[in-house]
Parts: C-alpha cells; structure tokens; sequence
C-alpha cells in the first residue's frame, strides 16, 4: 500500500510541477508579448508539454491567463508585505524595487483586462490591495490630523505617488535610474507625509 501511496504523490507532484511550467511559460510570455498574440502552441513548447495537456489543466488560454495573473498577485502582496517599514524611504527603497520586477506587467494586466474574461476582478482586486497596503504602510502619517475628508485626499495622493504608473512615467517617460526614481518618489512623497 505504501508503494501505491508514493507512486499516486510522485504523479501528483509531477503534474503539479508540470502546471508550474506552464504558468511560468505564459508568465514568460506575457512579459514580452500582447496577449492577443500569445498562442497555446508556443507556451506549450516552452513548458516542454504537448497543446493537449495545456488545454487539459487549464481549459482555455483566459483561464491559463488568469491563473497566471492570480499567483503572480499571492506573490506580489508577499513581497508588498515585506516592503512595509517603519521608515517612509525604506518603504519605497522596497517598492521601487518590486516595481522594477513586476511594474511593467501590473500595468500590462491592467491594460489587457478587458480581453481576457474575470481579469478584471483580479485586476480590482489587486488595485484595492494596493490603496490597503498605501493606508498600511503610511498609517502613521494618515492619522486623524483634520477631518475624515483630509484623511481621504491624502491617501488618495499617497496611492497616486505609489502607483506603478507613476513609477513607469518616471522610470522611463522620464528617463531616470532606479536610485533616482527612488528619490523622485520620496520628494513627491514628503509634502504629503509631512502634511
């Protein structure tokens, strides 16, 4: 019985592995190409699998796409929360790297939400993460001075600053290094935690 029992976990832990190539073969994809144009055919070669087991344990390239996005955002918050600190410049030192790994695909899932069926909620779900995780990382600096109005407003701003497209236009609208990007953020910052 035993001998059963590790053959069943050995081919379960195989197809768990071969489901981690897959989603690491579109994760790879989607880094470099639109989503209209990433093809079963190509993520199944990458993954060293056949089309057939692609289909088989995902259904349809919206659900691999989806699946995808979903544990990339469990490690996105992962790393978000180990960005939290009690210093505002180790909190960004800690967001502009993660930004620098994951920026340009948070802001390529936003704009492809709409193609694929349920990114969308995915999407939303990892915007309002982010506003929590802006409240959280900054509580100190948020709270209640005034009234609820100016609580709002500055959380607003502190999301705004925070956000990857802000870290996208001056990473590279702007032309700035990831140091200066960095220090970029903490002066936009300062007015508002000082507020």
């Amino acid at each position: 019985m035993n001998e059963r029992k590790y053959r069943m976990s050995a081919r379960a832990d195989s197809a768990e592995q071969t489901g981690e190539r897959i989603v690491d073969a579109m994760l790879a994809a989607l880094r470099t190409t639109p989503y209209e144009r990433v093809r079963l055919e190509d993520i199944a070669s990458a993954a060293g699998v056949t089309v057939q087991t692609v289909i088989r344990r995902f259904g349809s390239k919206p659900a691999l796409m989806t699946t995808t996005v979903e544990r990339e955002l469990a490690r996105i918050a992962h790393r978000r929360e180990g960005a939290l600190s009690a210093e505002p410049q180790e909190t960004i030192r800690a967001l502009v790297e993660h930004y620098e790994e994951y920026g340009v695909l948070i802001l390529k899932t936003y704009s492809e939400a709409p193609l694929v069926p349920g990114l969308g909620e995915i999407a939303a779900r990892g915007r309002a993460y982010h506003v929590d995780w802006c409240r959280r990382a900054f509580a100190g600096h948020l709270a209640e001075r005034g009234d609820s109005a100016d609580t709002s407003r500055r959380l607003a701003q502190i999301v705004a600053i925070c956000d990857a497209t802000t870290w996208r236009i001056l990473r590279f609208d702007g032309g700035l290094g990831q140091p200066e990007t960095e220090q970029a953020i903490n002066e936009l910052l300062a007015p508002v935690l000082r507020a």
